[in-house]
């Protein structure tokens, strides 16, 4: 297969986009005629389809799910939530912010007031029409005082929020920030419709592709297509099944045996076997998602730099990359930003495992020895316990003993992660810098999940989000790697990409890796090749 054929058909199948496929024909020498005829054939013949009911099947869910849009915490919320509702903006799935039910939007020149013009005439499942009063609501549910809502850290700038008629939204805030729009994509900032003066989310009503219809916490979501969904292009399925189903065995069987048609969070270690199966397509898309074991720097022994020091250079990054990940991603530093983040700070020294270092950080710790627990599940991540037994092997070699506690799935998120002081945990990441460290390390965050209060760190948080030269925001946004990575309480050994999988008859274009599952919007993004009954 030549290399022209090889991108045309990664094309068909959505694993790049149009504009890769003519900039790789041009450069081969392709005229642009020809390159505009190949391109529009393959879309045309993959057209999307109306019809089917699919079946996808998650790692993750439990049975404290809620439909609060603000106690999300999971892919599996994630992906019904974004079945069913959807917010100011999103990523599209060329990874480039787009208006959602915001039409356009605007700034003032000190990037601290921003005015959205709504959509108009988007209706809510239930009938009604959305309205300013709709979105005001829904944001105001993140940030009220006693609001413990992941949303409240990335939006506690606002200060006002005005309605200009109907179909607008003045927001004002307490220092510019040029990522705004950005942070209104938030799976959490989903809007829900406002009923007799207070925002209803109990009822599962919103404005999204697909009504939801049935909803068992941590088990089973069924939706059907809203026939009056105001985005073109988009909600192909009849119906959607979204099932959680924890084991990964069970999940691959499911999928081999057409119980499913998608799956996440496949099984590394057979995943070449999953890709040769009939019927079967391995699907890999490279994000931000990064695997840690967490801190909490206000509980001992963590609250000494020097332990969390020894811990880190304690830590074989390369075995766990090969054992866990089968090469499925690359070395983590310490800190959640990843290479496709605009300010990723690629010359920043890896830090690698190093057992002499370690010993030498708990000597200055004034230890000679160190007992730890560490709590893991696998719903953490798939291969979270084997990676804990992994690090307890090369910890031992500097004097640390790391006493693994498997805890069960269920209840993990809501019984042991945030409340033991050292666990195994996961982030997809976010798409802009300030998002993903105003969310989970800002101090006092609500998922700030090591309690790390870095007075530096928070300085500087707020300098670069209000700082519009992207020379001097670079700068201070290598320092903040650079602090979570030698102060702060995440582990952060290895980023993994989205590994997923489809049956044959799944198709999509071009694929976001803002999040897993297509930026989390597979129900909407993806239809069958062939409609099915």
């Amino acid at each position: 297969m030549s290399s022209i054929e090889h991108k045309l058909d990664l094309l068909r199948r959505g694993r790049i986009g149009r504009r890769e496929f003519m900039a790789h024909a041009l450069a081969c020498g392709v005229a642009l005629p020809a390159a505009t005829a190949l391109a529009a054939r393959a879309v045309r013949a993959d057209e999307p389809k109306r019809g089917g009911q699919v079946r996808v099947a998650l790692g993750l869910g439990s049975t404290t799910d809620s439909l609060d849009p603000a106690t999300y915490n999971d892919t599996y919320m994630q992906v019904v939530g974004f079945g069913f509702r959807n917010c100011l903006t999103e990523v599209s799935n060329e990874d480039e912010l787009v208006g959602e039910l915001a039409e356009s939007w605007e700034a003032s020149p000190d990037a601290a007031t921003w005015t959205f013009e709504l959509r108009k005439g988007v209706e809510f499942h239930s009938g009604k029409t959305l309205d300013a009063d709709d979105v005001i609501a829904s944001v105001a549910h993140h940030i009220g005082e006693d609001s413990t809502s992941p949303a409240k850290g990335i939006l506690d700038s606002i200060v006002d929020m005005k309605a200009d008629g109907k179909h607008a939204v003045t927001f004002t805030l307490s220092e510019g920030n040029a990522d705004f729009p950005f942070l209104l994509s938030d799976y959490h900032v989903a809007i829900c419709p406002v009923v007799d003066g207070a925002l209803d989310w109990r009822s599962g009503d919103g404005t999204g592709g697909f009504v939801l219809d049935e909803y068992e916490p941590g088990l089973r979501s069924f939706l059907t297509r809203n026939p009056n969904y105001w985005k073109d292009g988009h909600a192909f399925f009849d119906e959607a099944e979204v099932l959680a189903i924890i084991d990964v065995t069970a999940r691959m069987s499911a999928l081999t045996s057409g119980g499913v048609d998608v799956i996440d969070r496949v099984d590394l270690k057979t995943a070449h076997l999953l890709d040769a199966t009939p019927g079967v397509r391995l699907e890999e898309t490279q994000g931000t998602l990064h695997y840690v074991y967490s801190m909490m720097c206000d509980r001992a022994p963590f609250d000494d730099p020097n332990v969390r020091l020894a811990l880190k250079f304690a830590i074989d990054r390369e075995e766990l990359l090969q054992k866990l990940l089968q090469g499925h991603g690359y070395l983590g530093n310490d800190h959640p930003i990843g290479r496709s983040n605009r300010y990723f700070a690629a010359d920043l020294p890896q830090r690698a495992y190093d057992p002499d270092k370690a010993k030498h950080y708990l000597g200055k710790a004034g230890l000679t020895s160190l007992t730890v627990p560490l709590n893991v599940a696998e719903t953490a991540f798939a291969g979270a316990t084997d990676g804990a037994v992994l690090y307890q092997q090369h910890a031992a070699a500097a004097g640390i003993a790391i006493d693994v506690t498997r805890e069960p799935n269920d209840g993990y998120w809501s019984d042991v992660w945030n409340v033991e002081p050292w666990v195994a945990s996961y982030w997809s990441g976010r798409v802009t810098e300030d998002w993903m460290f105003s969310q989970a390390y800002a101090e006092g965050a609500s998922w700030n999940e090591t309690h790390w209060a870095n007075p530096r760190f928070n300085e500087l948080l707020k300098l670069a989000r209000a700082e519009l030269d992207t020379g001097l925001r670079r700068e201070m946004y290598y320092e903040m790697q650079q602090l979570c990575s030698d102060d702060g309480g995440v582990l952060a050994p290895i980023f993994s990409n989205y590994v997923f999988a489809v049956g044959e008859n799944i198709a999509h274009r071009r694929m976001s890796a803002a999040w897993d599952l297509d930026g989390i919007k597979c129900l909407e993004r993806w239809w069958f090749q062939d409609p099915m009954a």
